[in-house]
C-alpha cells in the first residue's frame, strides 16, 4: 500500500528558515538605507533587492522543504542565505545601467563581503557536520548568480567589451547543454580546483569594478577569469566524457 504524499508546508517544514529569511529581508532593508544615506544608491535599486530577494527566499523555502524533510535549516543554509541578500543588494545595482554605484567603493565593499562568506557556510557545515546535498546545491547556486551580476556590472560600467558575459552564462550553458547531452548531467567528483577557480572569478571581477582599476587591467583580469573558466569546466566534460560508459548506471543530476 502506497502512502499518501506528505503534502510540502515550506516554513513549517523547515525549523529555521522563517526568522532567517526575516532578518536577511530586515539586514538588507537597512543596509540599503544607510547606502542611500551616504552613497549614490537610489532607492529602485534597494526596492529591486528586496523583491528579488523575496523570490529567490520562497525558491528556497520549497526547496528546502522537499529536500531536507524537517530537519532544522541549520546555520551554515543561514549564512549562505545571508549571502544570498547579499547578492540580490548588488543586483539591484543593475538597474544603475552602467552609472554609480556600478563602480564605487560601496559596491565593491558589498561584492568583498559576500564573497568572503562563500568560505564561511561551508566551513560550517563540515565544522558542524551540517553538510547536506540541498546546502550544496544552494551553494553552487548563489555563487553561479553572483558570478553573473558582477560579468554584467563589469560589461555595464564599460570596463570590459560584451565577452566578459561569457564569464557570466557558462555554467547555465553548461546547464542547458546538459539538457541534450545527459552525460553532462551526471555528478562530479568534489574538486578543490573547480572551487578555488570559483573564489579566483569572484576576485577577478571584483578588481575589474574597483574604481581605481583601469580599462586595461580590467581586460587582463576578465580574460584571465576566463581562460581559468575553460579550463574547469574543459577538464570537468573531459572527465564526463571518459567516464560516460562507466556512469551510465548513476543516475543522473546535475553537476
Amino acid at each position: 500500500m502506497v502512502s499518501d504524499p506528505v503534502p510540502i508546508v515550506p516554513w513549517a517544514r523547515v525549523p529555521g528558515a522563517l526568522p532567517a529569511a526575516a532578518s536577511v529581508a530586515a539586514l538588507i532593508a537597512a543596509l540599503g538605507w544607510l547606502l542611500m544615506q551616504g552613497a549614490d544608491w537610489h532607492f529602485r535599486y534597494i526596492g529591486a533587492a528586496l523583491s528579488g530577494y523575496m523570490v529567490l527566499a520562497a525558491g528556497v523555502a520549497l526547496a528546502a522543504a522537499w529536500h531536507l524533510r524537517g530537519m532544522g535549516f541549520g546555520v551554515a543554509n543561514q549564512v549562505t542565505l545571508l549571502r544570498s541578500g547579499l547578492v540580490c543588494l548588488i543586483g539591484g545595482t543593475l538597474l544603475a545601467g552602467g552609472h554609480a554605484p556600478s563602480a564605487s567603493w560601496s559596491l565593491a565593499a558589498i561584492i568583498g563581503v559576500a564573497l568572503s562568506l562563500d568560505a564561511v557556510d561551508g566551513w560550517l557545515a563540515r565544522r558542524l557536520g551540517l553538510a547536506s546535498r540541498f546546502g550544496a546545491r544552494f551553494d553552487l547556486e548563489v555563487d553561479a548568480l553572483l558570478i553573473l551580476i558582477l560579468a554584467v556590472l563589469v560589461w555595464q560600467a564599460g570596463r570590459v567589451d560584451g565577452w566578459v558575459l561569457v564569464i557570466g552564462g557558462m555554467r547555465y550553458g553548461f546547464a542547458a547543454l546538459g539538457a541534450i547531452l545527459p552525460v553532462l548531467r551526471r555528478p562530479l567528483p568534489p574538486s578543490r580546483r573547480r572551487k578555488a577557480v570559483c573564489a579566483m572569478l569572484g576576485v577577478l571581477l571584483l578588481i575589474c569594478l574597483l574604481p581605481p582599476t583601469p580599462a586595461w587591467l580590467a581586460g587582463y583580469a576578465a580574460a584571465l577569469a576566463l581562460a581559468a573558466q575553460l579550463a574547469s569546466f574543459g577538464t570537468d566534460i573531459v572527465w564526463l566524457a571518459r567516464h560516460a560508459e562507466a556512469m551510465a548506471t548513476v543516475p543522473g543530476e546535475p553537476a
